[in-house]
């Protein structure tokens, strides 16, 4: 038997191993892996960011709109300023003042401001709602290149959309102090239509997000 046979430590330490080269040097052992890959090059944080949307919703399936994120603008119009859309208002009205005082003539009543408050404002309203549900627009608004459009760019509202949102025009049926509230409401709807990035007023918040374009 050779000397080695003998020797214990011929082969390296008990059970046949080599010994693990010293800590910090060439040929050290790796530690050992996490189980997470490293993040790939290029991205921060190791996460791509999320795919660009053009139709303005989220990749969650939410609506990039309500609680204050505008909603889409129809294809082929821009929002309504308020300058015109007062001047199709001033319009329209005249046109109503018109037929009001001429029903008024007919059932003798010009002296009666409770009949001709009642006309007004019945009329006012029934005339917004025909032509908003049957055309999209009132003859004022079509004159000056403007539409009604319902929720989500709808092409026109519906008879419920339409009536919340001329509802206030119903306010000066209310004796004595109807025109007062009628005048309060038109400038909530004015300061709010001028500070809507998309150019909607209370009533069209009301209505669900109605809108009003041009184009």
């Amino acid at each position: 038997m050779t000397t080695g046979d003998n020797d214990p430590n011929a082969y390296g330490p008990p059970g046949g191993y080599p010994p693990p080269p010293p800590t910090g040097q060439p040929g050290s052992y790796p530690p050992p892996p996490s189980g997470y890959p490293p993040p790939p090059p290029g991205q921060p944080g190791g996460y791509a960011p999320p795919p660009h949307n053009p139709y303005g919703q989220n990749p969650y399936g939410q609506p990039s709109y309500g609680g204050g994120f505008p909603p889409p603008i129809p294809a082929g119009g821009q929002p309504g300023g308020l300058g015109i859309r007062f001047a199709a208002r001033l319009i329209d009205g005249l046109i109503v003042g018109i037929v009001s005082f001429v029903l008024a003539l007919l059932f003798d009543a010009t002296s009666n401001i409770l009949v001709t408050g009642l006309f007004s404002g019945v009329l006012t309203f029934a005339y917004f709602v025909v032509f908003e549900v049957t055309q999209g627009w009132t003859p004022a608004k079509n004159i000056l290149g403007l539409s009604v459009r319902g929720p989500g760019g709808a092409p026109k509202p519906d008879v419920q959309q339409s009536a919340i949102r001329n509802s206030f025009t119903l306010l000066s049926v209310i004796p004595y102090i109807g025109g007062l509230l009628a005048v309060i409401a038109y400038i909530v709807i004015a300061v709010t239509i001028n500070g809507s990035p998309t150019k909607q007023g209370k009533h069209d918040e009301l209505a669900g997000g109605t809108q009003v374009v041009k184009g």
